[in-house]
């Protein structure tokens, strides 16, 4: 066997220890529940002492599903112009509330969403050419489902764009 095919042994800590770095952890950016439980789980703590240092992580504030939902939403869309389609199925292992995903969607102002789509739109119909209309709507309908819109929005975006 090479070295390469043996995994490295996973370090166990003890609860304390464990407590401290699931915080730091969460002090270095906002992490959801799951993120964290994955990690307590990750460092040898079995199931009742990771509910409860993520109970006390979310009573120390560390944790905070709404805060989270807005920053991964906002930063989703910000930085990455992604749709709310990519952005909610990427939220999905995350396991967020729907509460907190309707607050976190909030994050998205609708002209700035309209305003993404139709950069999306713009910069990949200028990629495109030589083809009939009829292909290349079809291709910047894909793209743009590609990335999260939804097809509502997409007709729109296409139309107002591709002028035949």
């Amino acid at each position: 066997m090479f070295d390469s095919d043996r995994q490295k042994p996973k370090k166990t800590y003890d609860r304390k220890t464990a407590k401290l770095k699931a915080a730091d952890f969460c002090a270095y950016q906002e992490r959801s529940q799951q993120q964290v439980r994955d990690k307590l789980y990750d460092y040898g703590l079995h199931f009742d002492e990771v509910e409860e240092i993520l109970t006390e992580l979310i009573m120390e504030g560390f944790i905070n599903e709404e805060r989270f939902a807005r920053a991964f939403i906002g930063g989703k869309f910000r930085m990455k112009k992604w749709g709310k389609q990519k952005i909610l199925q990427s939220l999905r292992p995350h396991k967020i509330s729907e509460y907190c995903i309707r607050k976190g969607m909030e994050e998205i102002d609708p002209e700035d969403y309209w305003q993404a789509l139709l950069e999306h739109t713009e910069k990949k119909y200028a990629q495109l050419s030589g083809n009939s209309p009829y292909i290349i709507k079809g291709k910047l309908t894909q793209h743009l489902y590609a990335k999260g819109f939804e097809s509502d929005l997409i007709r729109e975006a296409v139309e107002q764009i591709v002028k035949d």
